[in-house]
């Protein structure tokens, strides 16, 4: 199954144990937008650092935390370049009036014709079909995901 990740989802589910085994889940082919993946990288950062001050990790962990997380994150993910996309920015843009930096994620999954995962309500009614994370656990624990091409 492919899917056009967004960094809502990717943020979220990147530190959890659930979530590294669905990032990584054999039937599932990710892709990304560079600056949704920037997005990511940066906010991998910004959530270790906030799991430090609420005392859920250890500083000295930091470094390794956010280096094995943005490595398992490109084992699992394709980067996708602007020009394998842009041709579609000015109606990913009016799909996602709400929220103009999305239009990278729409774009993609345009050009793909695949769906988004994320959990970010902006995408809901932009045209493309959109994948909540509980909805894309379901799935693939069911086996259905080994059904589609």
């Amino acid at each position: 199954m492919k899917l056009a990740a967004d960094a809502s989802a990717l943020i979220e589910e990147s530190l959890r144990t659930r979530g590294r085994r669905l990032i990584a889940h054999e039937d599932l082919d990710l892709y990304i937008a560079v600056p949704t993946w920037s997005e990511v990288v940066h906010e991998i950062g910004s959530r270790v650092d906030s799991m430090i001050r609420h005392g859920h990790l250890d500083p000295e962990a930091r470094t390794a935390t956010i280096s094995d997380t943005e490595a398992m994150l490109r084992r699992s993910l394709t980067v996708v370049v602007e020009a394998e996309y842009g041709q579609y920015e000015g109606e990913a843009r009016d799909r996602v009036p709400r929220d103009p930096n999305d239009w990278p994620t729409v774009a993609l999954a345009l050009s793909m014709g695949i769906a988004i995962w994320t959990s970010d309500r902006d995408f809901f009614g932009c045209g493309v079909p959109v994948w909540t994370t509980q909805t894309l656990l379901r799935h693939l624990e069911t086996g259905r995901a080994r059904l589609e091409p």
